[in-house]
């Protein structure tokens, strides 16, 4: 099945177009790049997942140890800040390596597809020191193999990783009538069984009610993570003990040999109102905010006639005309507009990997040693910190000021994605400053109505190339193509 329009795959389903770089011909070369996205590894966690797992776990004993010291009376402040200063760096390096993701691979659906659903079940890094290093490694590990496959294994996958036990506090959580709970007066924490069924599957609206929240929370119950191999455990003395019913259905103690989470995460991935919600939600991140009725029921129908194949799912969205009609109803948000304006630039690796660099010299530059260096050595000094400024205010610290900072929803709800959160007025300024700012630095050899073409192709109105061609500047010119509707709109 034939594109209408190349362009529109690139910008809507991928993150722009790139000088080089052939838009997808076709349905099926979109839903090729699920497979072959999901058998590369990603450029996160820098160290890989066993060596994050390394690092995860050797971190989490210097911070255990610390406190345990700090509690006796002996803190070692040194230890405390060099893990600290540690954990930031490595969170930098792979917020970086997950934006240089999006920017150089020419996957665009697929890194399209692992934004949507790590959003979806979001965690944040924001929550402890250590899930700066265990996040990254959650969409690794968890999200990114399993985008194509059923709905049940990435659910589970997603659900029982420590990064989502962590980020809503299910580690905590024990059965009321647990041997634990009777002897230390812990409880039963709700937080993981509430967004399983009103974000994860079912949706908010969907006649759940709060009895069901709190069977989902104790059937969760017994679920813990073992930090010294940052591993999700089950043990049975958390575990809420007795039947627990939940949306009909009775889950037995012993049912399952003590997996009955596994149990109702399958039955919540069956029902037909996750269906219901997952399509509709996919639907609005892609198409519009307002998802055309018919073009959501054809996936559900492709969902219950595949039991839940996501990449059947997608097809189905991919295969139908509302798919590829009405372009630019939605906004992009702060990540997309970023990425795609790298992409646009055609910004080199190296040059991406010297912003990295610039940034952790700037960090480094903090040692005593350095402060108590002469007056040369004070210039160069403040050089290096111009330039980590520079490079933060282009990537990581731009994404903060616009809203979308990398793996740091606001909630379990993830980043929003409706257009009258993101098309403000302060949003707007915060992008033409970020495209005045990387049109000084990385455009100003580039010609405005060349860079329209390259960024936009013929999803530029002939309007807004006339303006640019008119011009007074090159970098004046770059800038307003990055600041376009067009440019800003999928």
């Amino acid at each position: 099945m034939a594109l209408p329009n190349p362009t529109l795959a690139a910008i809507r389903y991928g993150y722009g177009l790139r000088p080089g770089e052939e838009p997808p011909r076709d349905v099926e070369a979109l839903l090729a790049q699920i497979g072959q996205g999901a058998s590369e590894r990603p450029r996160f966690p820098r160290e890989g997942l066993s060596g994050r797992l390394d690092t995860a776990t050797r971190v989490i004993s210097l911070l255990a140890a610390e406190a345990k010291a700090r509690r006796a009376g002996n803190p070692n402040e040194d230890v405390r800040k060099a893990t600290q200063g540690e954990a930031r760096r490595i969170y930098r390096q792979d917020a970086m390596a997950r934006l240089a993701q999006a920017i150089h691979s020419p996957l665009g659906f697929y890194e399209r597809l692992a934004s949507f659903w790590v959003d979806h079940f979001s965690t944040s890094v924001m929550k402890s020191l250590p899930m700066r290093m265990i996040v990254p490694l959650y969409e690794a590990q968890a999200i990114r193999p399993r985008i194509g496959g059923s709905f049940t294994g990435l659910l589970s996958a997603a659900i029982l990783h420590p990064a989502m036990l962590i980020y809503l506090d299910q580690d905590k959580s024990v059965g009321p009538d647990s041997a634990v709970a009777r002897r230390t007066g812990r409880g039963l924490n709700e937080n993981l069984g509430r967004e399983l069924l009103e974000l994860h599957t079912l949706g908010a609206g969907s006649g759940y009610t709060q009895d069901d929240v709190r069977a989902a929370a104790l059937i969760l119950t017994g679920l813990s993570v073992d930090n010294r191999a940052m591993q999700v455990v089950y043990e049975p003395r958390f575990a809420e003990a007795g039947p627990v019913s939940l949306l009909g259905r009775t889950y037995q103690d012993d049912e399952g040999d003590g997996q009955d989470h596994v149990l109702m995460l399958e039955d919540l991935a069956a029902n037909p109102k996750t269906a219901q919600h997952i399509c509709g939600k996919l639907v609005r991140h892609f198409i519009a905010d307002n998802a055309p009725e018919e073009l959501v029921g054809a996936m559900v129908a492709a969902w219950t006639k595949s039991h839940g194949n996501l990449t059947e799912v997608y097809r189905a969205m991919l295969g139908h005309p509302r798919a590829w009609s009405d372009p630019g109803r939605k906004i992009k948000r702060p990540f997309e507009f970023m990425v795609s304006g790298f992409r646009a630039l055609d910004l080199p690796e190296r040059n991406f990997a010297n912003l990295l660099r610039d940034m952790d010299d700037g960090d480094e530059d903090e040692s005593p040693v350095q402060k108590a260096m002469d007056m040369a050595g004070m210039a160069a000094r403040q050089d290096t910190r111009k330039k980590a400024g520079r490079a933060n205010a282009l990537t990581l610290g731009a994404l903060q000021r616009m809203g979308q900072p990398v793996w740091q929803p606001p909630s379990p709800a993830g980043f929003p994605d409706e257009e009258s959160v993101w098309l403000t007025p302060s949003q707007l300024s915060e992008r033409i400053s970020w495209a005045r700012t990387v049109a000084r630095i990385f455009g100003q050899k580039m010609e405005p109505s060349a860079f329209l073409e390259a960024a936009l192709a013929d999803a530029a109105h002939p309007e807004t190339g006339r303006v640019i061609a008119q011009a007074p500047s090159k970098v004046h010119g770059i800038t307003m193509v990055l600041a376009s509707p067009e440019f800003n709109r999928r």
